[in-house]
C-alpha cells in the first residue's frame, strides 16, 4: 500500500518514497526546556508518535531524532531568573518531559540530542557557510545573509518583497546586521548570557536556535533525509531558516517531506499566558483526567486540523474508549468451541483494509478510528445472533493488538487491583450468593464509577476489567 503525506513545501499530498529503501529517517522538533511542555506541545508530540508508529506499521525501520533545545533566549533568561546554572535548570524539566511521554504512551525516539552537547558540529556548519559566502561576521556575531539565498521562502511562501515591507522574521535585534532580514547563526557573548558561552573562531558566544537543529539533524540523519516535522508555528521562520542554511551549506535538498500539526485550541480559544490555559499534563492529572483519554483525544483529530481541547471532550474520549473496550472484553471472554465464522473473518478483514488505507492517506486517523467503531458494532451484532467462540475471540484480540501498535491506547498494562476494589468484588459475590441482587447491582455501579467493570462467567467466576484490560479472574 502506497503511503502519502501532505508535504508543506509541495503544498499537496505526495507518495512517500524514502531515500533508503525500507527505512524512514525523521527529525521531530522537541521541547525548549525552560518550562514543562503544555498540551499544545503534547498534541504535536502525539502527532509525531502517530507518524512514527504508522511508518513502522507499514514495515519501515524508523530512525527518529528529537532535539532538546537547551540553548535559547528563554532558557538563558529562565536560568538567570531562577539563579541556577543552565544544566541545573534544564535537567529536571527534561526528566519531566520523558515522564510525560511515558504517561501518554509516546514511543521513545532513537536519539535525543541536546544543543549543549553539539557545539563543535554547530561551529563546523557555521564555518562552511562562511566559506561559501552565505554568512558573514560582524563583531562577534555571525549572520546568514537571506539575500544571498534566492530560494528563501520556498516552504512558507514568504517572499523577500513581502519581508521588505516590514514583516519581522526573527527575534534577533542586532544593529550590526547587513540586512534586517538576516538571522543569527552565532551570537557574541553579552553580560546577559552569564556563563552560557563557548569559545569559537568567531569569538566567545553561543549558537542561534535555527543552526542547532540543522547541525544535529544532519549529524544523525545525513545531509539529506526523509521527514521533518513540527507545529505550524515552526514553519516560519524556524524551518524556513533551517532549509536556507542547510541547503546553502551542502547543496542538497536537506528534507524531502515537511509535515506540520495545526494549533490546539482550549475551550475554543488560542492558548496564552493571559488566559491561563497553557495546561501541562500534571495540571490535567491533578484534575483527575486519565492519560489514556488525553492521548486518545489529542490523537483523534487529523493533525492538519485545529483541535479543541475541553474537559467535556476528554470525558467523551473516555466514553469512546469504553465503547472500543467492549470488543476486547467480549473477545477475551469468548468461551465456545469450533471454527471461526466467515462473518467474523470478513468484518476483521474489512476493518483491517479500511484502517490501513486511512493511515496511508496522510495519517487520516479519524477514518481509521471509524473503521474500528464499525468493527465493534458488527462484532456485537454477530454476538447477538450467537456468542463468540474462542477462535473468533482470539482473532479479534489479535486484530486489536495489531491496530494498537498505532493507536497506543487500546491495550493497557495496568495489572494491579487495589485492595478496596477486590474487597468490593468479594462483597458483591457474597450478596449474589445470598440472592441480594439489588445490593449486588449497587456495588457493580460503584465499581463502574471507579473505572472497573466486572463480568460474571458461565464457570461461576468474576472477571475484573479496567480500561479494556482483563486484570484477574476471581473464582466464586
Amino acid at each position: 500500500m502506497t503511503i502519502q503525506f501532505y508535504d508543506a513545501r509541495r503544498r499537496r499530498k505526495a507518495p512517500f518514497e524514502p531515500l533508503h529503501p525500507g527505512e524512514a529517517r525523521l527529525y521531530t522538533c522537541g521541547p525548549t526546556v525552560y518550562k514543562d511542555a503544555h498540551i499544545g506541545n503534547l498534541r504535536t508530540y502525539i502527532f509525531e508518535d502517530l507518524l512514527r508508529r504508522t511508518l513502522k506499521f507499514f514495515g519501515l525501520k524508523v530512525v527518529q531524532v528529537m532535539n532538546l533545545t537547551d540553548i535559547d533566549d528563554k532558557t538563558i533568561r529562565q536560568s538567570h531568573a531562577s539563579g541556577v546554572a543552565l544544566k541545573t535548570l534544564t535537567a529536571p524539566i527534561i526528566e519531566r518531559f520523558f515522564r510525560d511521554l511515558k504517561l501518554l504512551n509516546i514511543e521513545r525516539a532513537e536519539i535525543y540530542p541536546a544543543a549543549t552537547d553539539h557545539i563543535p558540529e554547530i561551529i563546523a556548519l557555521i564555518e562552511r557557510l562562511l566559506a561559501k559566502g552565505y554568512a558573514y561576521q560582524a563583531e562577534n556575531n555571525v549572520y546568514f545573509s537571506v539575500e544571498r539565498f534566492p530560494e528563501y521562502g520556498q516552504l512558507s511562501g514568504m517572499n523577500l518583497q513581502a519581508l521588505a515591507r516590514g514583516v519581522r522574521i526573527d527575534a534577533d535585534e542586532y544593529e550590526d546586521k547587513e540586512n534586517f532580514r538576516d538571522f543569527a547563526l552565532w551570537k557574541g557573548w553579552t553580560q546577559e548570557d552569564g556563563d552560557v558561552a563557548w569559545d569559537s573562531p568567531f569569538g566567545r558566544g553561543r549558537p542561534g536556535w535555527h543552526i542547532e537543529c540543522s547541525a544535529m539533524s544532519m549529524k544523525y540523519l545525513g545531509e539529506e533525509f526523509d521527514i521533518h516535522t513540527g507545529g505550524v508555528d515552526n514553519i516560519f521562520p524556524h524551518h524556513e531558516n533551517e532549509i536556507a542554511q542547510s541547503v546553502a551549506a551542502t547543496g542538497k535538498s536537506f528534507v524531502r517531506y515537511w509535515l506540520h500539526s495545526a494549533h490546539l485550541l482550549v475551550n475554543g480559544e488560542k492558548m496564552s499566558k493571559s488566559l491561563g490555559n497553557q495546561w501541562t499534563l500534571s495540571d490535567l492529572l491533578e484534575r483527575g483526567l486519565s492519560p489514556r483519554a488525553i492521548r486518545y483525544l489529542l490523537l483523534s483529530g487529523h493533525y492538519r486540523q485545529q483541535l479543541n481541547f475541553t474537559f467535556e471532550a476528554v470525558q467523551a474520549a473516555g466514553a469512546a474508549l469504553q465503547r472500543l473496550d467492549t470488543l476486547h472484553q467480549a473477545a477475551s471472554t469468548a468461551e465456545g468451541d469450533g471454527p471461526a465464522r466467515d462473518s467474523v473473518r470478513r468484518i476483521i478483514e474489512t476493518a483491517r483494509n479500511k484502517f490501513s488505507a486511512a493511515l496511508a492517506d496522510d495519517l487520516n486517523i479519524s477514518e481509521a478510528l471509524a473503521a474500528l467503531f464499525d468493527l465493534v458494532a458488527e462484532a456485537h451484532r454477530i454476538r447477538r445472533e450467537m456468542p463468540l467462540n474462542r477462535a473468533e475471540g482470539f482473532a479479534l484480540q489479535n486484530f486489536w493488538h495489531y491496530v494498537d501498535r498505532v493507536i497506543g491506547a487500546l491495550i493497557t498494562d495496568e495489572v494491579e487491583i487495589p485492595t478496596e476494589i477486590e474487597q468490593l468484588v468479594h462483597n458483591r459475590m457474597r450478596l449474589r450468593t445470598d440472592r441480594k441482587y439489588a445490593e449486588a447491582d449497587a456495588i457493580r455501579q460503584e465499581l463502574a464509577g471507579k473505572g472497573y467493570q466486572i463480568d460474571d462467567t458461565n464457570q461461576g467466576s468474576v472477571i475484573i476489567w479496567a480500561k479494556g484490560r482483563k486484570l484477574v479472574n476471581i473464582p466464586h
